[in-house]
């Protein structure tokens, strides 16, 4: 029978406790959201959503082609003069999504011969860059820049080094200065997703690299997500100019992919214009990260110091962590599970996501929902 394996496999996740599924929101969920990315609850701000329908109503509903046909708007080349401006890179490329930008920046920066070393704890997007790229791919120790060093020394050709600047997982943070020194020692190249560190680390949110002083480095390449901070959807890589021009002519998921829709380029040049504003955002959303991680450890709770803006608490089982999350859903909280595979070393994990917009009431009530549903 076709496709029979797959009841093998269903059958297989169902007795691990592994199965995932689909659970749509409301436009008006009562729950106290501490699973989403909003870190700055710009998502629904009334700038952000009004420069998304400014947008939509000036260009229309979708950017109707790729981004070498049809589909580079105005707004997007603004979009991407802002970004770079505001991160402090020479220049910037638009994608759909960050996932998109991640396959682009590794697979069009890791030609045949090259090595490509990547960090053990890196997101799907990264580890599926790696996988397509033409070069060869390492994975080293998490967050090791002498396993970085000792890699790229065996190595005579081209190389990348490839990380997270913060780790989706448990929101520990890269030793970004360290890992660009040992590169730097192999004439090697940088490419760093801030994904989780855009408007959350660095001076107004300006990212990691900025924070680590690697801004604007002709060596170092970083990707951002729009879905996160900036409560849009999308993607970008920033970079020198010739390395942008570059991806211009060969990555493919920028050549074949139809471009972002331009009320998500309006949305995300609105939320950096709020942003630029109103930069202790980034500093509230550190704050109130720290506040949840310790409340949990007060209770006893196992909890990694966050150094940004994600806190994760360790939990007995995936089966415990569904349970878990599901009771914290019942009591009114929304808190994400993370189980294998989604976590690289098999601890499953609740994964509550810091926001500046939260006060210290919903604070308070998170950290008693999460401590009276434990496991």
């Amino acid at each position: 029978m076709a496709f029979g394996w797959i009841d093998e496999q269903a059958e297989a996740r169902r007795r691990a406790g592994l199965v995932r599924i689909l659970r749509p929101r409301p436009s008006g969920s009562p729950l106290l959201d501490l699973a989403s990315n909003d870190y700055l609850g710009l998502a629904r701000h009334p700038e952000v959503t009004e420069g998304a329908a400014r947008a939509a109503r000036t260009w229309g509903a979708g950017s109707t082609g790729s981004r070498l046909v049809t589909g580079t708007t105005e707004l997007h080349a603004e979009l991407e003069r802002e970004l770079a401006a505001f991160c402090g890179f020479e220049a910037a490329l638009v994608f759909s999504s960050g996932y998109a930008a991640n396959l682009a920046a590794v697979t069009a920066l890791a030609p045949h011969g090259s090595l490509v070393v990547s960090d053990a704890g890196n997101h799907a997007s990264l580890i599926d860059g790696c996988r397509l790229a033409r070069g060869t791919t390492q994975v080293v120790a998490h967050a090791d820049p002498d396993a970085v060093r000792k890699a790229l020394a065996a190595h005579g050709g081209p190389s990348v080094a490839v990380s997270d600047t913060v780790f989706s997982v448990d929101g520990d943070a890269a030793p970004l200065a360290a890992l660009a020194g040992a590169c730097r020692e192999h004439g090697a190249g940088l490419v760093v997703d801030d994904a989780h560190g855009l408007g959350v680390l660095g001076e107004g949110g300006r990212g990691a690299p900025h924070a680590a002083g690697l801004a604007g480095a002709d060596d170092v390449v970083v990707t951002v997500t729009l879905s996160k901070s900036l409560g849009s959807q999308g993607g970008a890589v920033l970079g020198p100019a010739r390395v942008i021009e570059h991806l211009v002519n060969a990555a493919r998921t920028f050549i074949f992919d139809t471009g972002l829709a331009p009320a998500a380029a309006g949305a995300a040049l609105a939320a950096l214009t709020l942003l630029r504003r109103e930069p202790e955002r980034a500093a509230r959303a550190r704050a109130v990260a720290a506040g949840l991680h310790a409340r949990l450890t007060a209770l006893g709770l196992s909890a990694v110091r966050p150094d940004a803006a994600v806190v994760s608490v360790r939990a007995p089982s995936p089966e415990g962590a569904v349970r878990w999350a599901a009771d914290c859903r019942t009591a009114g909280l929304s808190v994400g599970c993370f189980r294998p595979p989604s976590v690289p070393d098999g601890i499953s994990r609740l994964r509550l996501t810091a926001r500046a917009d939260l006060s210290g009431e919903q604070i308070e009530r998170a950290v008693r929902v999460i401590g009276e549903t434990r496991p």
